[in-house]
């Protein structure tokens, strides 16, 4: 079992910067899928940015150039860089990892961006 807690949301200005951070409660190095995921009101969640395998990354087109996801596994934290936010990046963030055939979420990180 794996719990993952994420923190560095908040509110911020268009424009603005932010880095998310998820910090897991064991070891990810044999996570297959370490990724970011959000969901904004009335809105299904949807994928921001994973890592496959440890190498492999994949973002959203509505992300691209202007997040950055990694992962430090010294300390057990996966976390994403976000600049040049816009007002619909407004949402709540999850982490999600994936250890073989387990998948493990975190409880959310608001991020609201205000025009």
């Amino acid at each position: 079992q794996v719990q993952l807690v994420e923190s560095g949301g908040g509110l911020v200005q268009a424009g603005g910067s932010l880095r998310l951070s998820c910090a897991a409660s064991g070891s990810i190095f044999s996570a297959n899928v370490m990724g970011w995921y959000r969901q904004a009101p009335g809105k299904q969640r949807e994928m921001v940015a994973i890592i496959n395998n440890g190498v492999t990354t994949t973002y959203a087109d509505s992300v691209k150039g202007r997040c950055t996801i990694s992962r430090d596994y010294a300390n057990n934290t996966v976390y994403l860089q976000m600049k040049s936010l816009k007002p619909e990046d407004t949402a709540v963030y999850y982490c999600r990892i994936v250890v073989r055939t387990a998948s493990y979420w975190g409880q959310g990180t608001q991020v609201t961006v205000s025009s």
